[in-house]
């Protein structure tokens, strides 16, 4: 049955583009600005219209988070033709000296055709270590944004106002049944899941907090049941938690074989129908190695997570932070750290790449 799958996979999708596994696209890098000290925690997605956004954060005198950096930017690329060219970098967020946005993470509305870019502020003149949950909206694919608009109240607890919470960068995901859901990490508390019902009108907060878990990822599964999948600060690999029920109740454990060195990660849900029927692989990326940021690979699981292939390397060298979108004829888009933040790449692979032995 398994090599079944795998053909019709195979047919349905080798159809995309193929991509070179050494063929990197810088899009954010020092060189490319005056004044920059760094560029750093990637977020790709696609539009509905098929076009590619890029956000990043643009950090000015250094390269320090949010807690350490006056001066933090959202900055974008876009690419209207599958990733082959971009254009020039454009910041869309922009705070005076002393405000500072950072994490970027994209939820695109389906069914709306709007896209949500989060990310987190913090207002270092009056109140350090302070975080605040914003986004901003794009109606046009990417190509203006709106101004910002703060979401705290909604999606946090008053008690949790001085606590070291953010929204997770990367993406956040649309459910089938059109939930908009995202992840918030409390230190303190435990990681949260958010959620819109209404397309982004209201936010509201899931507070069911789970642990052990630092940056986190969500996905749904073809039988409807939401999978984080975690960072975890000293474990050496990922966390697994799993609600059948849309959040109400969490069973979690260790995956070992997803082996991590406590760094933010990417997974993503690539649909497919066989039979009539909606299957679903996992793609995940992520750094493999215990202790050290390097060997950014990618593997695959057809079992929801029970399993998983074999990694294969995209980088072998110093990386860090992915993310991962469906590119269009059914390719995979790869935007990640690269050589001690030196450097932030785009590349793609065909999902009969990673699928073949």
């Amino acid at each position: 049955m398994k090599s079944r799958f795998l053909f019709v996979i195979i047919v349905i999708f080798s159809l995309g583009q193929s991509y070179s596994q050494q063929e990197f696209q810088s899009l954010f890098n020092t060189k490319m600005k005056e004044g920059v000290a760094c560029y750093r925690i990637p977020a790709l997605a696609k539009a509905t219209n098929g076009d590619l956004i890029a956000a990043i954060d643009e950090r000015v005198p250094s390269c320090g988070d949010l807690r350490h950096s006056a001066d933090i930017n959202i900055a974008i690329r876009r690419s209207e033709d599958n990733g082959k060219t971009w254009s020039e970098i454009e910041v869309i967020v922009d705070f005076p000296l002393g405000e500072s946005a950072s994490d970027p993470s994209i939820i695109v509305d389906q069914i709306t055709k709007e896209i949500f870019l989060f990310y987190n502020y913090m207002n270092l003149n009056l109140e350090k270590e302070v975080y605040y949950l914003h986004y901003v909206k794009s109606m046009d694919h990417g190509k203006t944004w709106s101004e910002p608009v703060d979401i705290t109240q909604q999606i946090s607890k008053p008690e949790w106002h001085k606590n070291f919470k953010f929204i997770t960068s990367g993406e956040g995901i649309q459910t089938r049944s059109g939930k908009l859901l995202h992840t918030l990490v409390n230190l303190e508390n435990g990681l949260v899941l958010f959620g819109s019902d209404d397309h982004g009108k209201t936010w509201h907060l899931i507070d069911h907090p789970l642990k052990p878990a630092d940056e986190s990822k969500v996905v749904e599964l073809a039988d409807g049941t939401w999978m984080v999948n975690s960072r975890v600060n000293g474990l050496g690999c990922r966390y697994v938690h799993t609600s059948e029920d849309e959040g109400k109740t969490w069973s979690s454990k260790p995956d070992s074989v997803l082996i991590d060195p406590s760094c933010n990660a990417a997974i993503l849900n690539y649909p497919y129908k066989i039979e009539g029927e909606i299957k679903n692989i996992l793609i995940f990326s992520n750094l493999v190695s215990k202790n050290n940021r390097e060997n950014l690979s990618v593997r695959y699981s057809l079992d929801n997570g029970a399993t998983w292939s074999d990694p294969k390397t995209i980088y072998a060298g110093s990386a860090a932070y992915s993310s991962l979108c469906i590119l269009q004829k059914g390719d995979i888009g790869l935007f990640f750290e690269k050589d001690d933040y030196s450097d932030n790449v785009f590349t793609g692979f065909s999902l009969e790449w990673l699928l073949a032995e």
